[in-house]
């Protein structure tokens, strides 16, 4: 069900878009509508009651009120969209890009924010009426310019609290633009409070510029609101009723904007799945086979460094295809490092110091990120671990799949959608139709692991590196997603890198085993010498806490 469909189902959602659109049909076949020209004028009718054609009656200079609430609607309602648009183009792109980026240009722009903010708002504008003349348009602008700055904070703050989300993570190892990644997983988390402050600002706005008019500050020949305003409480002892006509525009306005808002943002959170029959499956798409690989990943001298600390320490490490190594060492010991220098995906304070990484022959230490992310997705592919938190609670599961096929293989969106579900299928899901459907919340942790290694695989990658892909699952569903990566790994040639502290998972999956203490590989060897015949004191410590836990 769409979410226009579902605002419309709650009750206030219906009654204030009714409202809503009669005001703006109303004002916008104005013409059609007033029964003469908003600016004609007769004496002879000041004050007059209604009459016929003019249900309103006539104000103190003898023109028709309902024309005037018309065409003035237009003025008003005109205004104040000019001003939201200036706000909205300001503030909600240098919000993304200061939250999401960070860095010399989130202070630049905060700072200017700030400035802005402490300016008072009627000084300003009464100063930009001195300077650039009364014209209702130019002070809209200025207006804009001035309510920017609570699009910018409110955007800024939200994105800078999911850009570090671990699904946001999952989304750029699988290769997409931070453009992408922006408007898919980022914008959508901020669009339900850009939308209520959109009917925050449009009031403030309507009642500002009405303010203004009131006070005769605005373009005195234009009809607005505000204007109607001003010349009722003139008369306010003679004719008290010219007050309701305009008051009362304003008021159902600006209500019907921020009830419609509220309907509209709990339609958007609202993220129940309608029921529906399930559609047909379209044909699968076939998986091109890889050609044969050597020297898929080859690690020299890595060193990686924080302010102040290294965290990783001369590594050299060597995965070839159709091989799995695991990657061992207790908490902290660098092996979560090693894998993201090898992603590119180092948090913003780390860094590769020194070393060589290379992909297939490709050098990526040092590389752009451009290239660096077009090797993600169909070269290089990840399984975090933690899997709830790697899936963005706001797509489904078909939703988060398809957009990072369709990007990387240029599919369609019925291509894409079947390609999921034979992945879904491939990774022993029960029912593909039902995954793809489903919400992050709607499935179990084992199936959610299931779904990361499905996207890890979506467009058939060479290297797999899996970050402790069974930590957050109980015993039977680790040995099934074991069992999983090992047949997916014999079908496609694969080379994996397995991170992990579980020597069990080592020596049921792993042909080969560097074991990593304190940012160094402290032992090297087939995964048969080194649980057996243990060269290092550290290594055998391991093995003799796993015993001992046994």
């Amino acid at each position: 069900m769409s979410t226009f469909v579902r605002t419309l189902r709650h009750p206030l959602g219906l009654a204030s878009a009714l409202v809503l659109a009669a005001i703006l049909l109303a004002v916008l076949f104005a013409p059609a509508l007033s029964p003469q020209p908003p600016d004609a004028s007769s004496l002879r009718d000041a004050f007059a009651g209604p009459s016929a054609g003019h249900p309103l009656g006539f104000d103190s200079a003898g023109r028709d009120i309902l024309a005037r609430l018309l065409h003035g609607g237009r003025n008003t309602l005109g205004g104040a969209a000019l001003a939201l648009a200036v706000a909205l183009a300001l503030g909600v792109p240098a919000g993304l890009l200061a939250g999401y980026y960070g860095g010399w240009f989130d202070s630049a722009a905060s700072w200017t924010v700030n400035l802005i903010m402490a300016l008072p708002a009627m000084v300003v504008l009464l100063a930009s009426r001195a300077i650039l003349g009364s014209t209702v348009w130019v002070l809209m602008v200025v207006l804009g310019f001035l309510v920017a700055p609570a699009f910018f904070r409110l955007v800024r703050g939200i994105v800078a609290g999911v850009r570090n989300e671990l699904y946001v993570d999952a989304a750029r190892v699988s290769g997409l633009s931070d453009t992408r990644i922006v408007a898919r997983h980022i914008l959508v988390v901020v669009r339900a409070p850009i939308i209520i402050q959109i009917a925050l600002v449009s009031g403030i706005a309507i009642g500002l510029q009405a303010g203004l008019e009131f006070l005769g500050i605005g373009s005195g020949d234009v009809p607005t609101w505000g204007a109607m305003l001003n010349e009722a409480f003139k008369n306010i002892q003679r004719a008290p009723l010219l007050l309701l006509w305009p008051g009362l525009a304003l008021g159902l306005t600006s209500g019907a904007l921020v009830l419609l808002a509220a309907a509209l943002r709990d339609a958007l959170e609202d993220r129940r799945p309608a029921p529906a029959a399930p559609p047909p499956v379209p044909a699968v798409v076939a998986a091109i086979p890889d050609e044969p690989r050597e020297g898929l990943l080859s690690v020299r001298d890595l060193a990686v460094a924080y302010p102040g600390r290294e965290v990783v320490d001369g590594v050299d490490l060597d995965v070839r295809a159709g091989e799995i190594v695991g990657l061992v060492g207790e908490s902290g010991s660098g092996k979560t490092q090693t894998a993201f220098a090898i992603l590119g995906i180092l948090p913003e304070t780390g860094r590769v110091a020194r070393g060589s990484i290379t992909i297939e022959g490709t050098e990526i230490v040092g590389l752009p990120e451009r290239r660096h992310r077009a090797l993600r997705g169909n070269v290089v592919a990840y399984v975090p671990q933690e899997p709830m938190s790697n899936l963005d609670p706001a797509f489904t599961i078909g939703g988060q799949l398809a957009g990072p096929i369709r990007h990387k293989l240029g599919l369609s969106r019925a291509e894409a959608r079947a390609r999921v579900l034979e992945l879904l299928a491939q990774v022993e899901i029960a029912d593909p139709e039902r995954a793809f459907r489903s919400y992050p919340h709607e499935i179990s942790g084992g199936m959610a692991q299931r779904v990361l290694i499905a996207g890890a695989m979506s467009c058939d990658p060479k290297l797999l590196i899996a970050d402790e892909p069974t930590t957050a699952l109980d015993v039977r569903v680790q040995a099934e997603v074991l069992g999983l990566l090992r047949r997916l790994q014999r079908e496609r040639e694969l080379g994996v890198l397995l991170v992990t502290h579980n020597l069990g998972v080592v020596a049921d999956l792993c042909d080969r085993v560097a074991v990593m203490r304190e940012g160094r590989i402290v032992e090297t060897g087939t995964a048969g010498q080194v649980l057996s015949a243990p060269e290092d004191p550290y290594t055998r410590k391991l093995l003799d806490a796993v015993l001992e836990v046994s």
